[in-house]
């Protein structure tokens, strides 16, 4: 143990050296290495210094001289060390009775040189199988190593070769999981498929769209660059810019392309979050310059803070700060690869028996006037001895030792040769292994996906530390927890914009530029019907036009109004009121005619007919509500055709009213003998009835009425469809026809007496009907809404009420109010007035005395009609009841002598 301390020790005085200088350089022809004796070798390659010196321009092969020596890389050869003392007394190698050895070497960050070392490891297994395998040492079963990613692709095409098991601790590039190049190839750590995942999806919970990206030229930056870049526009994040830095931190292109990201970081202040994967060096390079041109320009240094989204290759590294502060940088949230046991990991490194002789022999090695150095360079390897940087050494060590203990179970592995590299590379691809009492086992792609931690730099008194844990991340399903006291850590993240165009509220789009990014766009309004209801929509949703509408600018669809003639509408309730009270003066006047139907009066008015007539109009009232309220199958069908039916009844019985009036003063003998024939009341009544619902039931039958939904911008209209306009157009044209019919017969018939002369109120009704329904029709074809039923509602009260009005009101008012009117000999003056009246102004005409005779008789007969009506007007009881009074008899014959000397007299 001695001389493997004075190993160790020599590194120490080199980390003295570069303290001093700034930089040191080994010369020989040999690698640098630290080895230990035991039965099985377990190689280590390890980044001791950050680069290799490329002054050298000979041609000649040679060694290059590393430069910059890396604590972290000390840190971690320093792990695996404590690692292989800890597993050589664990039981399952001290049950196999077999040693660990190891043979570190140090890459020098440098692809060559760790091909060189790679070499040498190698060459002791080339030993084993030449003639002079005595003088060998033992050869190598197994590599851990390298850190970065271009360093293991090279290294493992070697190893391959050999089917020697490659364990990496920290090369994260997604090709070396391809095991049909990399069969040999494994890792403690995610690929960085994961780890751009993790980030992405960092950048998506806080809405950072518009990022910048920095990263190195070589393999582990250009895969990592591809994949975040790839998965970032999936989610819609755009890349601002991208820089890609020298892989060497020593390249002579470092300075300019570091001078250059720096001014593209600053000209793009609304990029306020940057992913790097860079290295710590370029990192403390990139600060520096950022803070140069800040103050070159004159601007308040607090302008350069940004969200710094570091990757595992810088996130732990507090050195690249610089002389800067943490205020000054803004925000670091870094990527480590998961800890483990974080309490077990540090006793590991820190507390054990190696690393506390490995400081005893160091003060006591060092001069007195180097004590204050000794105890700075202490100090400083203990900031790099943290959980998160050697745990996965631990990982890789732990199961190559746990694959040796179980190849070598049933075999005397002491022996040279007795165990193949492959045989450890199948062990540890097949079988998990254990570390601080957990199970762990490499997946088929050589892979541990154990996740990240999720750090958040945090500044306390000038100090910086960045191992604070806020969260994990879980690649398995894509997310993170986050650990209880980080809330207040992460809450500053939360008012920082990283956006190229400010978000598109609900009610907008994002319109983008042609050749302009995603996320570089404008807002624009959704239009009518369109709408978006959350934040930077790339385009507006579609209303449903059949039952939703929207305004513009709108971020949600509004239910379409639904309107009908509702019975809460005033202009309803007020036709509603007038239906009622039509149905109710209807009846009391059905009552009233009831009650006084032996009257002359009543008897005048048609008796049964103006029962038929009343019933008939409280139908057409009835009708007339059924156009009121949301529409349904039953009321389209009904209320057209209750009404056409209703009212064809009551003009029917009007019709039969003036053609009684015809007959009763159609003084020729030849047209009142035709009218005789044809007149038959009930046959009339009932013809004109049936012909009308004939005409209803074909309209049913062939295109009935239905229910109706106007689809209007923002409201839905229901109302009835009458099916067939042709048919709705006649039914309406048949009661027209017999209306006009009955106003062409009453007009002729207007001169009668003035108390009982039907014909005048059946003149005016009937063309009040006509003008209302005739008015109806361009009004009807003009008008839409909900309002349209309620032109025909109009329509037909004022046809009911005209009705009403002229043919029983009056009677009524005589009945009521002028009884002495409604007897026999009342009627029988106004006979006497109007016959006497007629004879005074008579008209003349030819005619024979036969003639004469003749119209004398049916001119009393005629009167007759008026005097009694009988349930036949056509009989003769008229004048029988005349001849019985002795009055009446004289006006006959003296009618009878007047019409006889006179010329024919017509009204």
């Amino acid at each position: 143990m001695a001389w493997i301390a004075l190993v160790i020790y020599l590194y120490i005085t080199l980390f003295f050296t570069i303290l001093e200088s700034g930089h040191g350089i080994v010369k020989g022809s040999h690698v640098l290495s630290a080895t230990a004796p035991g039965d099985i070798i377990i190689g280590g390659i390890f980044p001791i210094h950050e680069d290799v010196d490329k002054e050298n321009t000979s041609f000649a092969p040679h060694l290059q001289p590393c430069i910059r020596f890396q604590e972290l890389g000390l840190v971690r050869a320093l792990a695996m060390i404590n690692t292989i003392e800890v597993m050589n007394k664990s039981p399952p190698l001290t049950e196999v009775n077999i040693t660990l050895g190891y043979q570190i070497l140090d890459s020098c960050s440098d692809v060559s040189t760790a091909l060189r070392a790679t070499a040498d490891l190698i060459q002791q297994a080339d030993c084993h199988q030449g003639s002079n395998s005595f003088t060998c040492g033992q050869p190598v079963m197994a590599v851990i190593g390298a850190s970065n990613s271009e360093t293991s692709i090279a290294i493992a095409r070697q190893l391959t070769l050999k089917m020697i098991p490659q364990v990496s601790y920290s090369s994260t590039a997604v090709i070396l999981s391809d095991k049909n190049r990399f069969p040999a190839f494994m890792r403690t750590i995610p690929n960085d498929e994961h780890q751009t995942a993790a980030m992405v999806s960092l950048l998506s919970t806080y809405r950072w769209s518009w990022v910048g990206i920095i990263t190195t030229d070589g393999s582990y930056g250009r895969s990592a660059l591809d994949h975040f870049v790839s998965k970032a526009s999936v989610e819609g994040i755009c890349v601002a810019f991208k820089s890609i830095l020298p892989e060497s931190v020593t390249s002579q292109d470092v300075h300019s392309v570091i001078t250059e990201t720096a001014k593209t970081i600053q000209d793009n202040p609304k990029v306020q979050v940057i992913v790097s994967f860079a290295k710590p060096t370029h990192m403390m390079y990139l600060y520096q310059e950022i803070k140069n041109q800040t103050l070159t320009a004159g601007q308040n240094i607090g302008s350069m803070r940004r969200v710094w989204v570091a990757s595992d290759s810088w996130s732990s590294s507090s050195s690249v700060r610089g002389n800067l502060t943490l205020e000054d940088i803004g925000h670091v949230v870094g990527f480590t690869f998961r800890r483990g046991s974080v309490a077990a990991g540090h006793e590991h490194t820190v507390n054990s028996s190696f690393m506390q002789d490995f400081y005893t022999q160091l003060n006591i090695s060092t001069d007195s006037a180097d004590t204050e150095l000794l105890s700075k360079a202490v100090n400083t390897l203990r900031e790099y001895i943290q959980a998160g940087t050697v745990f996965s050494v631990e990982m890789a060590v732990s199961a190559i030792a746990q694959a040796v203990a179980s190849v070598c179970r049933g075999r005397d592995c002491k022996t040279a040769g007795a165990m193949q590299p492959w045989e450890v590379l199948r062990t540890l691809r097949k079988q998990e292994f254990k570390l601080q009492e957990e199970s762990y086992k490499f997946d088929s792609r050589g892979d541990l996906n154990l996740g990240y931690d999720v750090t958040m730099w945090r500044s306390d008194r000038g100090d910086i530390h960045v191992h604070d844990v806020v969260a994990e991340y879980h690649p398995q399903d894509n997310s993170f927890t986050h650990c209880n006291y980080s809330i207040n850590h992460l809450q500053d993240l939360r008012h920082i914009i990283s956006k190229c165009s400010n978000s598109c509220v609900a009610g907008e789009f994002k319109k983008t530029a042609e050749g302009q990014h995603t996320c570089c766009y404008e807002c624009i309004n959704c239009t009518e019907n369109y709408y978006s209801n959350s934040t930077d929509m790339d385009q507006c949703l579609s209303c449903d036009t059949n039952s939703e509408w929207s305004p513009k600018g709108s971020s949600s669809c509004i239910p379409k109004a639904l309107l009908f003639f509702s019975w809460q509408d005033g202009f309803a309730v007020v036709l509603l009121t007038f239906s009622a009270l039509g149905i109710l003066l209807a009846l009391l006047v059905s009552a009233l005619f009831l009650h006084q139907r032996d009257t002359p009066v009543v008897r005048a008015a048609g008796g049964p007919l103006s029962q038929a007539m009343l019933f008939s109009l409280v139908i057409s009232f009835i009708s007339a509500v059924l156009f009121v309220g949301q529409p349904n199958s039953f009321q389209c069908n009904a209320r057209q055709v209750l009404f056409g039916i209703s009212f064809t009844l009551c003009v029917s019985c009007i019709l039969v009213k003036t053609l009684q009036i015809q007959l009763a003063f159609q003084f020729d003998p030849r047209l009142q003998e035709v009218l005789r024939r044809l007149y038959q009341p009930y046959v009339i009544i009932g013809v004109c009835v049936a012909l009308q619902a004939a005409i209803c039931i074909c309209w049913l039958v062939l295109k009935n009425p239905f229910k109706h939904t106007i689809r209007n911008p923002t409201t839905l209209l229901e109302d009835c469809h009458e099916g067939s306009y042709l048919a709705f157009g006649v039914m309406l044209g048949y009661i027209a026809v017999l209306a006009f019919v009955c106003f062409v017969c009453a007009f002729r018939g207007r001169k009668l007496p003035q108390q009982y002369n039907e014909a005048k109120f059946i003149t005016f009704s009937m063309l009040l009907y006509l003008i209302s329904w005739l008015l109806f029709v361009p009004v009807y074809v003009t008008t839409s809404g909900v309002y349209l039923p309620a032109v025909e509602m109009v329509v037909i009260l004022i046809s009911n009420y005209g009705i009403l009005s002229c043919h029983f009101f009056p009677k009524c008012y005589i009945i009521l109010f002028k009884k002495d009117q409604n007897t026999r000999s009342a009627f029988r003056k106004n006979l006497y007035e109007y016959s006497t009246k007629t004879t005074d102004s008579p008209s003349v005409s030819e005619s024979s005395a036969s003639g004469q005779q003749s119209s004398g008789q049916h001119y009393v007969n005629s009167f007759s009609v008026f005097t009694v009506p009988a349930a036949n007007p056509l009989t003769a009881a008229g004048v029988t009841n005349c001849m019985d009074q002795t009055d009446c008899l004289r006006l006959h014959k003296s009618s009878v002598r007047h019409h006889c000397l006179r010329r024919r007299t017509s009204i």
